[in-house]
């Protein structure tokens, strides 16, 4: 046995939760036979040195590739059982077979060790654990503060920033549908501190009633912390309080015959309805809760879960978690649950729709997560009874339409879905790119794909205005700037988001990360942080195709196997727009070729503009021509002759 100081590679480092009151060690033992024979004896080398001491354990390949991690409660006897071959089944006969050598660590308690566990099953990812395949943070939103006028954003990742965290959200449609709801309803701005501060006019936000344009004096600091301290109740649960109070200060105002700010206060009663009206699952009088249903078909598993806080359903997510064969269901939500929670805090109370083993140990694990205690339970009547039937009948459903998905197209867009960080199956696809020639007869395209294929009659072509043309990122900027601010104009409530309306479920740009900054920083000037963001470069060997580089706008990079059906997807998406972009551009510079200066001159159609060529030969003669040439030419009056002379001698 060799002891390994903590903080080698072979240790949990300081990054780990737990770190205090372990040992670490790394046993070898056996031989490289490939058979269980090699395998049980490297157990038993194991075995001679442990100590009935909780703890987790990880068992090794001759690579020294993590196979499986376990925790127990009294490391001797768990490891131990291993050594039995004849009570294990294949699987883990398998697994047996391959494990060359172990690693140990020792806990202060099997809570602890569940937890570790858990962490270690998320970084290793090991072929024999159950493995929750989900590998997207959940988000959050977050009121931050250090401002004085504090913004309402979507959040990720670890929680560093000082202000008040709410969620977690099941996806990022979910959370985003909430913030723009929230917008409505307490006027609390997005943008982030440096467009606040360069700001000397409200921005469209206020100008659709979705901001209180702090930024330019149009609320002061008091009447913006009320506003404020509302979202922080209604986010916390008292929903009804806040709503209540918008009703009396509107109904002050109408008998005040105040009638803009009852209108004002009435769009905001109307945003907080909308908010309680469109949750499709009746959380009322759940209170904090997370809510998973098991159903299991075909060999293979689904798992719904509903994430309810104040009585307000912040949405639901399916997995479909690995390695489950052999493992029993109640097993496999029990790991599910200590891997989920390996990320996101838990809440009070936990549902679930069966007796998990060791139950009583994962409410001990969790309610250390928090500081706090966490009940873990099955409901038997009332509402939450009826959301526990809501969240049965959603992970059948789900796990039906994934058996149903396999070979099809629509599992080529599921796994696109999932690669992208989605929440869902985008029914709406954008995708954008620019062509010019040296900066001459720019244009930028737009072409558009749904689930059917592309929608050729919703294509567009912006004619580059404002920005240089031999500026890509400029281009790209304007180009985005007049095809969202149009969208928020027609369409701020995003009525018909994915049904042929004006918002896309996915932008896809073509370019690298100079492109999908300009997209970003124009949509987050628009007050616009919810549309999916995809930039498509071609990677390192430029030109080869299948080397493609997708850019997320956190600056996170991410590629895809060389013969993967989402890539061969992705790559017809953007060549579809490359394609379109490029017909654009030279049709536009035809037309540029073929133009006349004749067809600047009002009043001188086709005809005229004919025969005036015919008669003088060229443009240049006709401006060169006197005014009494001009009068001899046949169809021209002496008015029309005036025009065109005057058209070309006031211009100098």
């Amino acid at each position: 046995m060799s002891r390994t100081p903590a903080g080698t590679p072979d240790t949990p480092t300081g990054s780990d939760r737990f770190n205090e009151g372990r040992a670490t060690y790394v046993m070898k033992g056996g031989s490289s036979k490939p058979d269980i024979e090699a395998g049980v004896q490297a157990i038993r080398n194991v075995v001679k040195t442990l100590k009935p001491k909780p703890g987790v354990y990880r068992m090794l390949d001759a690579r020294g590739d993590v196979l499986y991690v376990g925790k127990a409660r009294a490391l001797k006897n768990r490891v131990a059982n291993y050594t039995q071959v004849a009570n294990l089944t294949n699987r883990l006969q398998r697994m047996v077979s391959q494990t060359r050598s172990m690693e140990i660590v020792t806990t202060n308690s099997e809570a602890e060790a569940l937890l570790l566990e858990a962490q270690f099953i998320k970084k290793f990812r090991p072929p024999y654990n159950v493995l929750l395949r989900d590998d997207k943070s959940f988000p959050f939103i977050l009121l931050r503060e250090g401002h004085d006028f504090p913004r309402i954003m979507k959040h990720r990742g670890a929680r560093k920033a000082k202000g008040a965290y709410y969620g977690p959200f099941a996806s990022a449609g979910s959370v985003n549908t909430t913030i723009n709801a929230l917008q409505k309803l307490f006027l609390i701005r997005s943008c982030t501190d440096s467009f606040f501060s360069r700001r000397d006019r409200p921005c469209l936000l206020y100008q659709i009633k979705r901001c209180s344009a702090p930024c330019v004096g149009r609320i002061d600091k008091v009447g913006y912390d009320e506003l404020l301290h509302q979202a922080k109740q209604f986010l916390g649960g008292k929903s009804g309080a806040v709503q209540a109070k918008i009703e009396a200060q509107m109904q002050e105002a109408a008998e005040a015959l105040d009638f803009e700010s009852a209108a004002i206060l009435r769009d905001r009663l109307r945003a907080a309805t909308f908010i309680q009206g469109s949750q499709a699952v009746n959380a009322e009088g759940v209170g904090d809760a997370d809510v998973f249903a098991l159903a299991a078909k075909g060999g293979q598993i689904g798992i719904q879960a509903f994430f309810v806080r104040g009585g307000q359903n912040w949405g639901h997510r399916a997995f479909f978690p690995t390695h489950t064969q052999d493992v029993e269901k109640e097993e496999v939500l029990a790991r599910v649950l200590g891997q989920f929670y390996e990320e996101v805090p838990p809440p009070r109370t936990i549902l679930v729709d069966r007796e998990l083993p060791e139950q009583g140990l994962l409410e001990e694990a969790f309610s250390a997560l928090v500081g706090r205690k966490v009940e873990i339970s099955i409901p038997q009547r009332g509402d939450r009874r009826k959301l526990m039937e809501q969240a049965s009948r959603n992970a059948t459903e789900a796990l039906d339409r994934r058996l149903a998905e396999s070979g099809t197209q629509a599992k080529t867009m599921r796994e696109m879905a999932e690669f992208l960080e989605l929440a869902d199956v985008p029914a709406r696809i954008e995708i954008y790119d620019n062509s010019h020639i040296q900066g001459t007869n720019a244009v930028g395209a737009m072409v558009v794909a749904g689930p059917e294929g592309f929608l050729n009659n919703q294509y567009r072509k912006f004619n580059i205005k404002s920005a240089q043309t031999n500026d890509d990122f400029g281009m790209m900027r304007e180009v985005m700037h007049r095809r969202f601010s149009r969208a928020m104009k027609e369409d701020p409530d995003r009525a018909r988001t994915g049904e042929g309306g004006m918002w896309p479920d996915l932008v896809l740009i073509d370019g690298g990360k100079g492109q999908m900054s300009s997209v970003r920083d124009t949509l987050e000037e628009l007050g616009i942080e919810d549309v999916p963001l995809i930039a498509i470069a071609k990677g390192p060997h430029h030109g080869r195709e299948g080397r493609e580089v997708f850019h997320f706008p956190d600056g996170r990079e991410k590629t895809l196997p060389t013969n993967s059906p989402v890539l061969f997807y992705l790559q017809r998406l953007r060549d579809e727009v490359h394609r379109f972009a490029i017909g654009a551009h030279r049709a536009k510079r035809s037309r540029a070729i073929t133009a006349s200066p004749l067809d600047e001159i009002p009043g001188i159609g086709p005809a005229r503009k004919r025969a005036l060529l015919l008669h003088f030969g060229t443009a240049g003669k006709i401006r060169a021509a006197s005014l009494e040439d001009l009068q001899r030419a046949p169809g021209v009056s002496e008015s029309v002759a005036q025009m065109i002379y005057d058209f070309y001698h006031s211009r100098g």
